[in-house]
């Protein structure tokens, strides 16, 4: 998913920038990311949500 959704369509000028964005993109993929597996939450969401239960 990394390579399909975040590097091959994106252009780095810096390593640092490539670094930023992958750090950007995992926060969204654990965070804001809903998933239908899930009950519609994110992976986080979901998580705790179980936790707290």
């Amino acid at each position: 998913m990394l390579k399909s959704e975040f590097l091959h369509p994106n252009r780095f000028d810096s390593i640092q920038s490539l670094k930023d964005g992958i750090k950007a993109y995992i926060h969204y993929f654990n965070h804001q990311r809903i998933k239908l597996k899930l009950k519609g939450l994110s992976p986080v969401q979901y998580r705790t949500q179980s936790l707290l239960s």
